[in-house]
């Protein structure tokens, strides 16, 4: 029965995290987009290949 608590809880770790990854990831994915389209609104073309870059770091 302990053993059986013990993967359990390893498993509910594990789903736990995988959610607050992926909550994380949209954020920082979020935070990007909105700071692109300050940019490109800027005409701030530098800013926008470092941030374009950023995202595709994140995509990988």
């Amino acid at each position: 029965m302990d053993k059986m608590k013990v993967t359990y809880e390893a498993m509910l770790g594990l789903a736990a995290e995988f959610v607050l990854d992926d909550a994380v990831l949209k954020f920082q994915t979020n935070q990007i987009y909105t700071a692109i389209d300050k940019a490109l609104a800027a005409g701030d073309e530098d800013t926008f290949y470092r941030l374009a870059k950023q995202l595709n770091e994140l995509k990988k």
